[in-house]
This record gives C-alpha cells, sequence and structure tokens, in this order.
C-alpha cells in the first residue's frame, strides 16, 4: 500500500490526522518544518524547497496538504512563500510524480460575509467573499485544484475548513461566540474527515466540501460532505477542547 502524504503533519490538525489514518492501516510519511512523533516516515523541509517537495511526493497516491501560514499574517512574507508558491510547488510536484488525489485545506473564511448575511446553510457553489488575504490565498489554491483536476485528471478535494483551535485564546474565543461554536471542527473529527477523504470513491474529479463537527445551527452544507466521502461528525462543541488546553499546539 503506498503511503499517504500529510504535510504539516505536526500540526493540530495534522496530527489528528496522522494518527486517525495509522488507526485504520494507512502508512503514512509526514512532511513539515519539524519532527513529527509517532509518524511512521517523516520528512522535514519547507513548502518555498522545490527540492524538498519533490522528494516527499515519491511513492504517492494520495496528499493531504495541509502545511500553510494558517491565519492572516504578513501577505509578502508569509502568505506568498507558504500559501501561494507552496501551493504551486504541491501541485507541480504531485502532478509529476503521478500522485492520483490531492486533499487540500482551503478555509470557511472563503465565504466569510455569507455567514452574516445568508441563506444558510452556505452552499458549495456560493460566491466567495473572501475575508482578507489569507482567504483570498485559499481561493487562489481552490482555482488551482480546479486546474489540475482538468488538465490533468487528479482527483481533487477542496476542503473549506472550520475553525480547529491551536491554542487556549482560539478556545476562548470560540466559547464565547456561538457562530464560532457552528463551525468548530474538533481534532478528533478532523482526523475522521480526512480519512474518509483519502478513503472515500469520488464520482467527479473536482470537489468542493466543508467540514465542522456537529454544529447547533448548520452555518455549511454538510449534506455534501456526507454524501460524497461518508463522512458523519461525531463530536460538538467542546468536546475535543482538552487536546488543545493540554498541548503546546501552533
Amino acid at each position: 500500500m503506498n503511503p499517504i502524504l500529510v504535510t504539516g503533519s505536526s500540526g493540530r490538525i495534522g496530527r489528528a490526522v496522522v494518527q486517525e489514518l495509522q488507526a485504520r492501516g494507512h502508512t503514512v510519511r509526514g512532511f513539515d518544518r519539524v519532527e513529527s512523533p509517532g509518524v511512521s516516515e517523516m520528512l522535514v523541509g519547507t513548502l518555498t524547497s522545490v527540492v524538498d517537495v519533490a522528494r516527499s511526493m515519491i511513492g504517492i497516491h494520495t496528499v493531504i496538504h495541509l502545511a500553510a501560514t494558517p491565519d492572516d499574517a504578513d501577505f509578502l512574507a508569509e502568505i506568498v512563500p507558504n500559501n501561494i508558491v507552496g501551493v504551486y510547488h504541491i501541485f507541480e510536484e504531485a502532478q509529476k510524480a503521478g500522485v492520483k488525489r490531492l486533499i487540500v485545506a482551503s478555509s470557511g473564511q472563503v465565504v466569510w460575509h455569507q455567514r452574516m448575511t445568508g441563506p444558510l446553510p452556505i452552499g458549495v457553489d456560493t460566491q466567495p467573499t473572501p475575508r482578507y488575504w489569507y482567504a483570498a490565498g485559499k481561493l487562489f489554491l481552490e482555482g488551482a485544484g480546479r486546474a489540475f483536476a482538468e488538465k490533468f485528471g487528479m482527483e481533487v478535494i477542496a476542503v473549506r475548513l472550520g475553525w480547529c483551535p491551536r491554542t487556549p485564546e482560539q478556545v476562548e474565543e470560540i466559547g464565547a461566540e456561538q457562530w464560532a461554536q457552528d463551525v468548530y471542527l474538533s481534532p478528533g473529527d478532523a482526523g475522521r474527515f480526512f480519512a474518509c477523504a483519502a478513503e472515500a470513491t469520488l464520482e467527479q474529479k473536482f470537489n468542493v466540501v466543508y467540514a465542522t463537527s456537529k454544529p447547533r445551527r448548520a452555518m455549511y452544507d454538510l449534506e455534501t460532505t456526507r454524501r460524497l466521502l461518508g463522512f458523519e461528525p461525531a463530536e460538538a462543541w467542546p468536546q475535543g477542547v482538552d487536546l488543545v488546553m493540554s498541548s503546546g499546539d501552533r
């Protein structure tokens, strides 16, 4: 069985994905700037190095691309190198290596303003209303995904992720806002989601889906996610936050 490449394997979501995939019997290759504990195979490198990215793709069938600057930051210094140039390297080197499926982490921030104006739940075909440069960069990623699906026949799943907190401060922010709880994504559900995405039989080459835990009020269209990938969230806010509060995440 070919290993599944998980970029950003040392991050909060990355660790959960690695754990779930390995629990299901998959061989995992991690890729990150630092060592990821508990990964069966690990490569340390950066998205800005085409040599590092190309090396990570050797023998890979499926890529789960999570590595990125995780929120709004200096555009030229951080967003461009990691979320634009890095995406370019990931797609180009995956195609050259013969990767069949790319599962790439977009963000619910690409439809940010729809959560206030509605209608809800927000569908996968809703006109994008990106929050700022980070979200605009995620639209670049989604566009690259469609381009590679159409041009090269690669299977691409663009995942508009909910909010999986990385710090105790983010946990507090989510706890203070009902809308944030409705887009909460627990580490456990994140791991299960990406495992489902890796294992699903796809009907079409390019797919956009949302991923959250169980909301009180559905902010995003999760029915498409269920239908395409067979993923059903198992947790709801605040389940899973203990993993964030008890660990030093990034």
